[in-house]
């Protein structure tokens, strides 16, 4: 499909009903913005306290209040390295759970269209740079997020089976490590770039000389900011009809030394960083190959990393209560 050929947006949205689980977390409140900004205005968002989607009872129900022409499926227990070590059976069952029983009835009720978000943690613990599809398959995830990461991966077998056997238009897209304003910046389950912002911030404030952060630094990430991320889904939602996945980032890498050098920059923290090398790492390096995005939907991120930084520790700042 060349460029030219790509729907309407405003006309693609017009008449579709679309179902964007975890659509009131953080990433969802983006995606949720460039629904509308594309010009979707029945977006159904089944809140937690309303549906548990482990519950094959209560994603029938939710299938049946939402009546959904496309779902964006969002919802996942995540967190960091610590969350995926205290607590990897939950981060097993219930990923697998919300996912695979949901894109099965909605391949059941007649949805057009299931988006199912995989995550970077389903590659091999040593993939080469950068990470390319084709990888995926070539070894066993890193330790700490493997229960996470395979749950996630068995939605990529299922959108590839249901659409070989039963012709289901379903995808799968793998974005990167997310970032950006409304992050979860709660220390005990957060991602690394909220982590080491509230650690600077907290610290600057108390007049504390160090802050301590996990591993030795070495590792490489790569961070993609939700709002790049959001309509890079809403894209694919769009334009993008294989089983094929597809990786999202913004093909930047960095290691977690420079990149907390970085944030004590821009947050004004001068005191010491100390490495506690009793922690683990996680994963060497991640970095993405993005060019199967671009050919097949023409998307490419468009957010600078240090603008997105400091967007994302001004919006702490003014949102610490």
């Amino acid at each position: 499909m060349t460029k030219k050929d790509y729907p309407n947006p405003k006309d693609f949205w017009a008449d579709k009903r679309v179902c964007v689980t975890g659509g009131a977390g953080f990433l969802g409140h983006y995606v949720q913005k460039t629904l509308r900004e594309r010009g979707a205005s029945e977006i159904f968002i089944p809140h937690i306290e309303d549906y548990d989607l482990t519950k094959i009872d209560t994603i029938r129900r939710m299938l049946n209040d939402a009546q959904p022409d496309i779902i964006i499926h969002l919802a996942a227990i995540v967190g960091g390295i610590g969350a995926n070590k205290a607590r990897p059976a939950e981060f097993f069952y219930k990923n697998l759970m919300m996912g695979v029983p949901l894109m099965h009835e909605a391949w059941e009720a007649g949805v057009e269209k299931f988006v199912a978000i995989g995550t970077i943690c389903a590659y091999p613990k040593f993939t080469p740079i950068p990470f390319k599809e084709e990888n995926l398959w070539d070894g066993y995830p890193e330790e700490t997020n493997a229960p996470y990461g395979l749950a996630k991966k068995m939605l990529l077998v299922q959108s590839q089976t249901y659409r070989e056997q039963y012709g289901f238009n379903s995808i799968f897209l793998l974005p990167v490590n997310l970032y950006g304003p409304g992050d979860n910046f709660d220390l005990e389950t957060s991602h690394v770039i909220p982590a080491l912002i509230r650690k600077m911030i907290e610290a600057q404030e108390r007049g504390g000389d160090k802050v301590t952060l996990w591993g030795d630094g070495s590792p490489t990430r790569e961070f993609f900011y939700a709002g790049d991320a959001a309509r890079g889904i809403v894209l694919a939602a769009e334009r993008y009809n294989s089983s094929e996945p597809v990786n999202l980032g913004a093909g930047e890498e960095i290691s977690i030394k420079d990149l907390a050098h970085q944030i004590a920059d821009l947050t004004g923290f001068s005191g010491e960083i100390v490495w506690d090398t009793t922690k683990p790492n996680g994963q060497p390096r991640r970095a993405l190959d993005t060019s199967r995005a671009r050919e097949r939907f023409d998307f490419q991120a468009e957010m600078p990393f240090q603008e997105g930084l400091k967007r994302t520790i001004a919006w702490f700042r003014e949102n610490r209560d």
